[in-house]
């Protein structure tokens, strides 16, 4: 759960990202592992989902890093979080993630997702309506 406050927008990295509300220094917590809030699914439990709610999974959720066979889904902005090499988040932590620098107001705050998924890969980017979709 993200324990600063941010709103989601446009992003320049993926159709929409979270964004710092308030200015945020290096070294401040900006998440915590919050089970009130955040989802912890068994990774047994996807095969009796509905696809489109396994799909909404396997999009948001990612691997607890100390629970095997966890999947972790957050509810709050921090699910938008996109991933960059170079990012302004630390998130090595299983509980805790904090700000690794000063964060502008407005600025998109970023995660490096393979500090926590080590089976990460890019996925491709889903925001955008497919062009047959669009009407003109």
């Amino acid at each position: 759960m993200m324990i600063v406050p941010t709103y989601v927008g446009p992003s320049e990295i993926e159709g929409v990202g979270i964004f710092a509300s308030a200015p945020i220094r290096g070294g401040t917590p900006i998440w915590i592992l919050e089970e009130k809030f955040d989802l912890l699914l068994a990774v047994a439990e996807l095969a009796v989902l509905p696809e489109l709610q396994r799909q909404f999974v396997e999009r948001y959720g990612y691997p607890h890093m100390t629970r095997p066979g966890i999947i972790v889904l957050e509810f709050d902005n921090g699910r938008f979080m996109n991933h960059s090499d170079t990012p302004n988040t630390d998130f090595r932590n299983a509980e805790i993630a904090w700000a690794v620098r000063d964060i502008a107001e407005g600025e998109e705050l970023t995660c490096n997702y393979s500090e926590f998924d080590p089976g990460f890969e890019m996925q491709p980017g889903r925001n955008f309506a497919p062009p047959a979709a669009v009407q003109l």
